[in-house]
């Protein structure tokens, strides 16, 4: 048995797909499965059980998995080590965003990450701020940016706050208040929302925020896009709010107005805080030159218009 047949195991077992396992690996399926096999001879058990459409662990390919993971990420940590011993920083940055992040321009980021660490690689995931912080927990990632109420932080990792903005009521640009540049959370009380999912940080925002003024709002839409529910305000179908980055000042057939003593949304970067990698540290140094948008990137207040999913 080497490492390099765990790796295999354990791509497999991640992808549910030897095909995919190989791509990922670099190396062609029939050299993958080989190896595989190999193991299984070796062990006297079979890891996985396959069929025309599934790849699923074995009892057995479980209990190995476990053990294979944790050497294989001993055997990178090694590696890394070596590397920052010698000034150099490798391996493979894992950073999850929400796709509305404005503290910070992730393009910017990464290429200013790559330029400075030409030896390492940076896989980018988009997810909600819950699953994100639930990944840098799990280890899945490294660093995380990002978008929570104000007065909580992340839970379980280290954390920076990067950047504070008030969110703005979004309405449709045909509505009675819209001509209004500021309002109170009462002006909206009688309105129909449009909002994330219950339960999710992205929601999270605005109820906190209704809860504390005592007032029941009715949010008759829920949708995980942002470019939905933005969508079904320009309809006329119902307000929402928002951070003023996302919604962008010239966007058409929306009018956004300021919420005096309103809901605040406060961006974080967020890392393992036991044993933080030399990518994640070497990538949260690099954050406060990422901040300055070069001319013609959308910036907090000239959005090119929003990506689907968190606020």
């Amino acid at each position: 048995m080497d490492l390099q047949q765990m790796r295999y195991v354990v791509e497999v077992a991640s992808t549910s797909s030897f095909t995919r396992a190989a791509e990922n690996c670099f190396v062609t399926q029939s050299a993958l499965s080989h190896q595989i096999a190999a193991l299984e001879r070796e062990l006297g058990q079979r890891l996985f059980v396959r069929s025309s459409r599934s790849v699923r662990t074995t009892d057995a390919g479980e209990a190995f998995l476990h053990h294979a993971k944790t050497a294989v990420a001993a055997a990178d940590l090694a590696r890394e080590s070596a590397a920052e011993a010698a000034g150099r920083v490798v391996g493979t940055l894992r950073l999850g965003v929400i796709p509305t992040v404005t503290a910070v321009s992730v393009p910017r980021a990464i290429s200013l990450f790559r330029r400075e660490h030409a030896e390492a690689r940076v896989e980018l995931t988009v997810g909600n701020s819950d699953a994100l912080v639930a990944a840098v927990r799990r280890g899945e990632l490294d660093v995380a940016l990002l978008g929570l109420r104000e007065g909580i932080v992340p839970d379980g990792v280290a954390s920076r706050e990067l950047a504070r903005e008030p969110l703005v009521a979004v309405l449709p640009s045909t509505h009675r208040l819209a001509e209004r540049a500021a309002l109170v959370l009462e002006d909206l009380a009688d309105e129909v929302f449009a909002d994330f999912p219950a339960g999710t940080s992205g929601r999270a925002q605005s109820d906190a925020a209704f809860a504390a003024s005592g007032i029941r709002r009715d949010v008759a839409f829920e949708a995980d896009s942002v470019e939905l529910l933005l969508g079904l305000v320009a309809a006329g179908l119902a307000v929402t709010l928002s951070a003023p980055g996302v919604v962008g000042a010239a966007r058409s057939h929306l009018s956004t107005a300021e919420i005096t003593r309103g809901p605040v949304r406060v961006e974080h970067a967020a890392w393992d805080a036991k044993a933080p990698r030399a990518v994640a540290m070497a990538f949260l140094r690099i954050l406060p030159d990422s901040t300055a948008r070069p001319n013609g990137e959308a910036g907090p207040e000239e959005s090119s218009g929003p990506a689907s999913s968190e606020l």
